[in-house]
């Protein structure tokens, strides 16, 4: 099909809830994708940061290959072995405890909410249910991780909301204690059991906010964030749907922030391109959802995690490292463009945002580069790269030298 029938067959045919640029993607190899006729992009996107590999992976392709042919989709009820592989991988590179698998980073977070409320109830009884989350945060489109999303522009439409979250500043402790605050006079007033939730169960974070322009937190903040939460046992939720599995340098972002969380949500780049999500629990959580209280169909599906285990054999500490790298290496290329029409990078590893300055519109530019053949994304206000963590030098070099000549 040519690429104006596929854009006819999906404007007739498919919901129109994204705001899709005029491009077709067919294939691609590397950091690079293709149209239906050949057109060239340097991506800097990977399917908003999942295609963590990039395209055209050999090992990733043999083992989805290997293990389609030998068993495609099993249920929970019943034990595989990629999923407990991957399992124990994940555990044992990150200290936690044991592991959920999902499907998408919406659902993930619904899980990490239903296990704080559960781990507060079975110990303190009911009326200790409400979260705490950041503004300018993004936790998922299902209607309670809507809720937990702390941007106004994604709440309206769908009242009413799951009830129990309350918001606070980002890198301000007061902000935190001033949430908690309300969420006891609430409690008080409406009584612990009309459903506002009650007292505070939870403190549930992005350390990095992706959709909300890619601003990481401040290392002291979270620091004393993560004391705050342990004396006062509210749990340690942190959201890595985006930044987790390598984007940030390290296999998780808690790492390079020196925190160990009581609950972390993933999605994305976990199984390379397919569709695949988890929550990790530390030793204090491990033992929370019981039978009967949290199950997903697909979750921990075989094809799946024989994908996630390749990536994890590709994301050595090494290959880590490099990701630091190249990160900090695309953001100095950037700058050193002196474009006018972008300011300072920020972020971490290959999780970058560019300042758009004044006067300049982030949609607009993105689509000039799209146009040119760099895929790039928006948050905030800014640009956002998101490249593959298997992009190259030279391939960076290619989508530095497209904005140089775009952007001018």
């Amino acid at each position: 099909m040519t690429s104006q029938e596929i854009k006819n067959l999906t404007d007739d045919y498919i919901m129109p809830t994204y705001g899709r640029f005029p491009v077709v993607i067919d294939h691609g190899q590397g950091a690079r994708v293709y149209s239906p006729e050949g057109q060239e992009y340097i991506d800097f996107s990977s399917g908003i940061g999942v295609n963590s590999l990039g395209y055209g992976n050999q090992k990733w392709l043999d083992a989805i290959v290997k293990q389609a042919g030998k068993l495609g989709h099993i249920s929970n009820l019943f034990y595989t072995e990629p999923a407990a592989r991957l399992a124990a991988i994940l555990c044992q590179r990150t200290g936690m405890s044991n592991v959920f698998f999902a499907n998408g980073g919406g659902e993930a977070n619904e899980g990490v909410i239903k296990l704080a409320r559960k781990y507060s109830f079975d110990k303190y009884g009911a009326g200790r249910g409400s979260i705490i989350s950041l503004r300018n945060s993004f936790h998922g489109r299902t209607i309670t991780t809507l809720k937990a999303t702390g941007q106004e522009v994604f709440h309206n439409y769908f009242f009413p909301f799951t009830e129990g979250f309350f918001y606070a500043e980002a890198n301000d402790i007061n902000s935190i204690l001033e949430a908690d605050d309300l969420a006891e006079r609430e409690a008080d007033y409406f009584g612990k059991d009309e459903g506002v939730g009650g007292n505070i169960c939870a403190v549930l974070i992005e350390l990095i906010q992706g959709e909300g322009g890619v601003l990481p937190l401040e290392r002291d903040y979270v620091n004393k964030l993560a004391a705050l939460c342990a004396e006062r046992d509210w749990l340690l939720l942190v959201d890595e749907v985006q930044t987790g599995i390598g984007r940030t340098g390290s296999l998780f972002a808690f790492q390079r922030y020196n925190i160990q969380p009581d609950v972390v949500s993933f999605a994305k780049g976990i199984a390379g391109g397919l569709p695949m999500s988890g929550f990790l629990a530390n030793e204090k959580c491990k033992n929370i959802l019981t039978p009967g209280t949290h199950a997903t169909t697909f979750g921990g599906n075989p094809v799946c995690a024989a994908a996630g285990l390749a990536v994890q054999e590709i994301l050595s500490d090494e290959f880590l490292l490099e990701v630091q790298w190249k990160g900090q290496y695309l953001r100095e290329q950037i700058e050193s463009l002196n474009l006018p029409c972008l300011g300072k990078t920020r972020g971490m590893g290959l999780m970058i945002g560019i300042e758009v300055k004044d006067g300049y519109s982030n949609k607009s530019l993105a689509s000039q580069l799209i146009e040119n053949g760099l895929l790039v994304l928006t948050a905030g206000s800014g640009l956002r790269l998101l490249p593959p963590l298997a992009i190259t030098k030279e391939e960076i070099d290619a989508g530095v030298a497209i904005m140089k000549k775009v952007l001018i």
